[in-house]
């Protein structure tokens, strides 16, 4: 494909409309409406959530992580090894952002906030609901270092299924648990015809939720 042909790619939104009037009052709540709606639409992994941090050289990365919870709509949680880049990032810079894109829907929600590690019951908890070999798989996987061959990874996983033989579930490993986002921003996006689309962000000042409309 040509750069003229990636140029000419567009797509026309004009599913839906987002006024004030369409949504609610807590940032959070609408959230989880949204994400109903994207659930009911039996969307490809509609709980799929770009995560960026950021190194202490100041370089940003991102990758896919799920979304595994809302709890107490206090926070976004995800789950993840804490030796991973993103681990020693959040170490680091304790602050990330999430971005959700549904294109069945046409839409986009950007997430904005502090991070930090989710109570060690709700990981274990957690760690514990997870099939086996996922569990097996966070034992085994060294996440985000250089190793030398994919054997070398499949041999680790051997290895721990013998450790842990006579063990299920298996207990969580200390480098393994999840992160709860409190946002401060979160942003919702509906595309429009023309690229005219609606933006609504809320922001966090102290306990409240304060809600503006944004330009496309």
């Amino acid at each position: 494909m040509t750069d003229q042909q990636l140029a000419d790619l567009r797509k026309t939104y004009a599913q839906r409309t987002l006024t004030e009037a369409d949504v609610q009052p807590d940032a959070v709540r609408q959230f989880r409406a949204w994400l109903d709606e994207a659930l009911a639409a039996h969307l490809d992994e509609p709980t799929a959530m770009t995560l960026a941090t950021v190194g202490t050289d100041g370089q940003p990365t991102t990758r896919v992580v799920l979304l595994k919870g809302l709890p107490d709509d206090a926070g976004f949680l995800f789950y993840t090894n804490y030796d991973s880049r993103k681990g020693h990032e959040l170490a680091d810079h304790p602050q990330a952002a999430l971005n959700f894109f549904w294109p069945g829907l046409e839409r986009q929600v950007r997430v904005e906030g502090r991070v930090e590690k989710a109570p060690q019951t709700l990981s274990d908890q957690y760690f514990q609901s997870r099939p086996r070999a996922s569990q097996v798989g966070a034992w085994a996987s060294p996440q985000s270092q250089v190793i030398g061959s994919r054997e070398e990874l499949e041999q680790r996983e051997q290895e721990i299924e013998q450790r842990f033989a006579n063990e299920n579930p298996l207990p969580r490993p200390p480098h393994w648990g999840g992160y709860l986002l409190h946002p401060q921003r979160i942003e919702f996006w509906q595309g429009r015809p023309s690229r005219l689309h609606d933006r609504i962000v809320y922001e966090r000042v102290g306990n409240e939720w304060q809600r503006s409309r944004l330009a496309p």
